[in-house]
């Protein structure tokens, strides 16, 4: 899968989610989208922001928004993970990181002295269209889906 040179000509991928099932990306057209890219289920800032898009399920589905949790852990970790949290969206294994590297969120880290790649905590935002209009970098969990949440609303005020 090739980059695009901008993320709103993103081409229509393919996303593995929980409970079995597969989705593209035109499968959400008509429906905002939020996928959010976080590096690890069962960590503390992970589950954080994953309680944070499940306390706004509501407010989102009043928006017409879709959420997508996205790491590279396996289905069966996601599964766990959905369930301990009780999470109403979907999560998605990218085990390969096709998507990870379409995003461009996988990034050198540091953990106690030991380098590695792996995924920058992300956000992004695409429109009815299919077409990425927001996209939150380095995101620290603490107010991120109040974040969200104000842009969903500055779109509908744009019309």
């Amino acid at each position: 899968m090739s980059k695009p040179t901008s993320l709103s000509e993103l081409p229509d991928f393919t996303l593995q989610l929980t409970e079995g099932e597969t989705a593209r990306r035109s499968d959400f057209l008509g429906h905002r989208l939020i996928l959010y890219f976080y590096p690890k289920d069962n960590t503390p800032g992970c589950s954080t922001e994953a309680q944070g898009f499940r306390d706004a399920s509501a407010q989102l589905a009043e928006l017409n928004t879709i959420v997508i949790g996205i790491s590279r852990d396996s289905l069966v970790s996601h599964e766990k993970f959905r369930s301990k949290l009780e999470l109403p969206f979907a999560l998605a294994c990218d085990s390969d990181e096709s998507l990870c590297r379409l995003f461009d969120v996988m990034r050198p880290k540091k953990l106690y002295g030991r380098s590695f790649i792996g995924i920058e905590r992300s956000t992004f935002l695409l429109d009815e269209r299919g077409v990425v209009r927001r996209s939150w970098r380095k995101v620290r969990v603490n107010k991120h889906v109040e974040e969200v949440l104000t842009a969903i609303r500055d779109l509908d005020a744009l019309g």
